[in-house]
């Protein structure tokens, strides 16, 4: 086994033990270089472990001060969590959070746990969620704020229902509403319970005993109430809409667009289609021969919608065509741009007869081309594009958005004929009653319009269509009576209020604020029993809902706040005295609407700003759709950052509450511990990779894939940490550490770096990015420390007097590095953190890192200066050990040879004699010896090797800046190997190196 520099230890034994436990990695090492990044040549060092030791090495072994500490290499097996769980006793990790809240300090950091859903066991979404939370709250916490986190979850929804549904099988359709929800209740417990006790392994630091629970009766009451008083200004309605619906799920339901999964490769059948032309505008008769009938060519890639057709829609602003069919000679009307590719379509060719404007369209009609009774008008609208189809829209108002919107416009029928099953009713038609629209259904319609000689051609069109998240088959968009949330008259509020927060990453902004510019309403309420209930009343005979006087609200809001939503009975049974009357006269009967889990998320902020004076520094994008920025603007322009994190899913972007596929954590497979979970959750930010363009599940699938990598990189830090340990066990900073303008100009150096990494992770942190911290720790202890410093100290630690002042000026560094590099992961890693702490000597109760605060700073280690030194003697050594490549570096001699001016002056502050083999500048040369001259020596031997170079030295931004040559010249030493410290600087293979001797000597 080969190293740089290799410990120098008498006797196999040490020897053995210096080199497998203390040796640091060997891995190519980078300096920064006045913006620049330059390679240091760490050259293996060969020649010495090549050598059993001599007879007289093992009698020196008791004078080394090889590192002791307790602190293990590794944990193997069972040992991590074992290990774990004894820290977080040991340490109080349950007690921490209200230590925490007792201390009178005078800021208060606030993060909203935006609730995880109760459907199940944990998993990579939730490990995501809760952990990226802590590690800010840890990081404010050691800061010096009082941390405020209560955690919540979710408990209402389908994915819970359907999950009861599945273990209940058959024996589900015997169950009453009030039955399931129990049921559903009790799995949301159970699975609450699971969640629980997964983070608090993880080591979250929350209020576990004050948890907030959204099936909680005041909480249900709090929500209604604040549901009425939206209702009040007119923000909720009830109306017949058309809305996502889905007939393949049991469960007959409206879907969220947060539920809806787009299939990229749908196939649909879309179909050419005539619409006879009836009354043609007076500007287009000028321009048609009464005597040819013409007809309005439509392409649609629904079919079944056709029979609900009440209108032909299209763009004013567009040219539109007059064309003959040169094969059947029929008349068609087509948008201009698109003659072309529709002749190419129907396999013929069409001969322009006239063009003519869109608005020229206006008040004319054609007929239907099932009913040719019925009028189907022609009327102008800004959705239809030129992108696909023919420039003119079929218009269904109960199955399309758009078109829903026409209809309103100039009062067009919205009746649907498709039943919550996705079936055709008895009002379609006798051809079309109880036909499924998206099999048979489609069938039929297509063959009545060949029938009626208005169908031209069919052909499939593979595009994205929505999807049932749940059953993986299509989606209909059909109208129903719901409640909505309208938000036009708030949007421009809403938005301005949005803009107050700040958002990770930024864009993520934009990307709300255009969803709520997208809609002017979203259904709120859902079929599934298992959600919130929405207490109305409502007419019998004519289904009118009646508004509550405030004496029957409040009555109704206290028994929910009393017994929860569960009452399920009807009104005058728990309604009495002067209210009974009153509902009485009404004939009024209650009806339990139900509301859906993402509408109310949104109020969720109203509750928790309204209960706990809540005003929130931080907070994640847990169930942040447009809905719920509207109905919580107010509570969330209170937040000052929001942190927008992707859905964790097996395959697509969907949010993690209602997924079905997350990737469980399970504990019989998770026997690395919590570290290797929580080190690995920052990753994808540390690579820039946090975008909303890409499933942050594929990132942690990619981090999770590299485990064996990861593996190596935490086993790497802790090697970093036992070494740091190991070596200062016999110091005590406050007896023994050197000043600072005393110490080695490399270990000055060294706490030059430790101040700029302090700066840079502590402002990574102050901006969430967690990632940054990872990537600026892992590049320092792996380059600065283990590849550089370790190497170049090894001597100075463990052949040098105990108290040698040289010695205390290394321990002095190390103490400052090993107190910020624990400090700095201690929010990500708290277990790893608090297990070195404990290690740490002479450190004072309590025995807790994050109970002693963040890190400390001092301005006197940031000394520009000290780069030039450090960088020019390092460009020499790579110079040095790039000449003698896979050799012993010790066996050498260097002679520097600098021509007068700033650079020697600066290398002169590394070693004042002119040859020395201890001197500072022979430490980082590794050599055996080096001398620092001005001139080239006159004579030297035949095999040396001389290697010219220049350095640029650039000092106070450019003021003093002085370009200088220098000379290396190498050559072999001399002298022989010590047996003591192993470097060439003794007189003969049997006698100790002066320093050695004198060591000895003393002990």
């Amino acid at each position: 086994m080969r190293w740089g520099l290799r410990p120098r230890g008498p006797g196999a034994a040490a020897l053995a033990s210096a080199r497998n436990l203390w040796g640091p990695p060997r891995l190519p090492c980078r300096l920064g270089w006045r913006g620049t990044t330059k390679r240091l040549l760490l050259r293996s060092v060969t020649g010495a472990s090549n050598q059993l030791p001599n007879s007289n090495s093992g009698k020196y072994r008791d004078t080394v001060l090889l590192p002791q500490t307790s602190f293990p290499m590794k944990l193997l097996g069972r040992q991590q969590p074992e290990t774990e769980l004894e820290i977080q006793q040991k340490c109080g990790f349950s007690e921490l959070y209200s230590w925490q809240r007792e201390r009178k300090v005078k800021t208060e950091f606030c993060l909203h746990d935006g609730p995880p859903y109760a459907n199940g066991d944990p998993h990579v979404g939730h490990a995501l969620n809760k952990i990226l939370k802590d590690i800010a709250n840890r990081y404010h916490m050691m800061n010096g704020s009082k941390v405020h986190f209560v955690p919540g979850w979710d408990c209402h929804g389908l994915p819970i229902e359907i999950k009861v549904l599945s273990e209940l099988g058959s024996k589900a359709q015997s169950l009453s509403a009030v039955e399931l929800r129990e049921k559903a209740r009790s799995f949301a417990k159970a699975a609450i319970e699971k969640q629980k006790s997964a983070f608090m392994r993880w080591g979250i630091m929350a209020d576990w005993n004050n948890c907030y629970y959204t099936f909680d009766a005041k909480y249900e009451a709090k929500q209604l109430r604040i549901f009425y008083q939206m209702y009040d200004k007119g923000l909720v309605y009830r109306s017949y809409k058309p809305v996502f619906w889905s007939p393949s799920s049991s469960l007959r339901t409206a879907l969220a667009e947060a539920e809806l999964e787009y299939n990229p490769e749908h196939v649909s059948r879309s179909v050419y289609v005539k619409f006879p032309l009836l009354k043609p505008s007076p500007k287009l008769a000028s321009l048609l021969d009464s005597s040819s009938p013409v007809n309005i060519l439509v392409w649609t890639t629904q079919p079944w919608t056709i029979p609900a057709n009440q209108a032909v829609c299209y763009m004013p602003q567009s040219k539109y065509a007059v064309v003959k069919c040169t094969s059947s000679g029929d008349l068609y009307i087509l948008a201009a741009d698109k003659v072309t590719s529709v002749a190419s379509a129907l396999e013929t060719t069409f001969e322009t007869v006239s063009t003519f404007s869109g608005v020229d369209l206006e008040d004319g009609t054609c007929s239907h081309p099932l009913i040719p009774d019925k009028v189907s008008p022609l009327l102008p609208a800004n959705h239809v594009t030129m992108a696909k189809g023919t420039g003119l829209v079929h218009t269904a108002p109960a199955h399309g958005m758009e078109d829903y919107s026409v209809a309103s416009q100039y009062n067009l029928s919205t009746d649907c004929l498709v039943d919550e099953d996705g079936i055709f009713t008895d009002v379609a038609g006798p051809e079309l009653q109880n036909k499924a629209v998206l099999e048979e259904g489609t069938d039929v319609v297509i063959k009545m319009l060949q029938t009626a000689k208005n169908f031209l051609k069919e052909e499939k069109v593979v595009h994205s269509y929505p999807y049932d998240w749940r059953t993986k088959k299509p989606v209909i968009i059909r109208a129903s009576k719901q409640w909505f949330v309208n938000i036009t008259d708030i949007k421009t509020t809403a938005k301005e209020l949005l803009k107050k927060v700040k958002f990770i990453p930024g864009s993520s902004l934009n990307a709300m604020v255009e969803m709520i510019d997208r809609r002017q309403y979203w259904p709120t309420e859902m079929t599934d029993k298992w959600s919130r209930i929405i207490c109305q009343f409502i007419d019998k005979a004519f289904e009118q809902i009646y508004d509550l006087n405030k004496q029957v609200l409040l009555y109704v809001l206290s028994l929910f706040g009393m017994r929860g939503q569960d009452l399920n009975l009807p009104a005058l049974v728990y309604v009495t005295g002067a209210l009974a009357t009153d509902l009485q006269a009404l004939s009024l009967v209650e009806s339990s609407a139900l509301a859906t889990s993402w509408s109310f998320v949104g109020l969720l902020w109203t509750y928790l700003s309204c209960c706990q004076d809540f005003s929130a520094d931080f907070s994640s994008r847990d169930k942040i759709g447009g809905k719920n920025q509207v109905t919580g603007a107010k509570a969330l322009a209170k937040m000052k950052v929001l942190l927008l994190k992707k859905a964790t899913m097996e395959n697509e972007e969907r949010n993690k509450k209602v997924s079905g596929k997350n990737v469980e954590i399970k504990r019989t497979k998770n026997k690395g511990g919590t570290c290797g979970s929580r080190s690995r959750v920052p990753a994808p930010y540390a690579r820039g990779e946090s975008s909303e363009s890409e499933s942050l599940l594929t990132l942690l699938k990619r981090h999770f894939k590299s485990l064996t990598l990861a593996k190596q990189k935490f086993s790497q830090l802790r090697n970093t940490l036992r070494f740091l340990l190991g070596n200062v066990t016999d110091f005590n900073p406050e007896t023994d550490s050197i000043p600072v303008k005393n110490m080695y100009v490399i270990d000055q150096y060294m706490l030059h770096l430790l101040q700029d990494l302090a700066n840079k992770v502590t402002e990574s942190y102050r901006r969430y990015d967690f990632g940054k911290v990872v990537r600026l720790l892992r590049a320092f202890y792996t380059r600065e420390l283990s590849n550089f410093y370790f190497s170049i100290i090894k001597d100075r630690l463990y052949c040098e007097n105990e108290n040698d002042p040289k010695r205390r000026s290394c321990q002095t560094a190390l103490v400052e590095i090993l107190d910020v590099v624990v400090r700095s992961f201690a929010p990500i890693l708290p277990h790893l953190a608090e297990e070195v702490f404990q290690h740490m000597p002479h450190v004072k109760e309590p025995k807790s890192v994050f109970r002693t605060g963040w890190i400390s700073r001092s301005s006197i280690w940031k000394k520009p200066g000290l780069e030039e030194a450090v960088h020019g003697a390092c460009a020499m050594r790579d110079s040095f050990l790039g000449s003698i490549p896979g050799k012993n570096a010790a066996e050498y001699k260097v002679i520097i040879v600098i021509e007068p001016g700033l650079l020697f002056e600066i290398i002169e502050m590394l070693q004042a004699e002119e040859t020395s083999s201890t001197s500072q500048l022979a430490e980082l040369m590794m050599a055996s010896e080096t001398t620092l001259l001005t001139q080239e020596p006159r004579e030297m031997t035949e095999d040396v090797i001389e290697l010219k170079g220049t350095f640029l030295i650039n000092l106070k931004g450019g003021d003093i800046c002085e370009e200088s040559s220098y000379k290396v010249i190498v050559m072999p030493t001399t002298k022989e190997k010590c047996p003591r410290c192993w470097k060439y600087t003794a007189e003969s293979s049997d006698t100790l190196c002066p320093r050695c001797a004198e060591v000895v000597s003393g002990k």
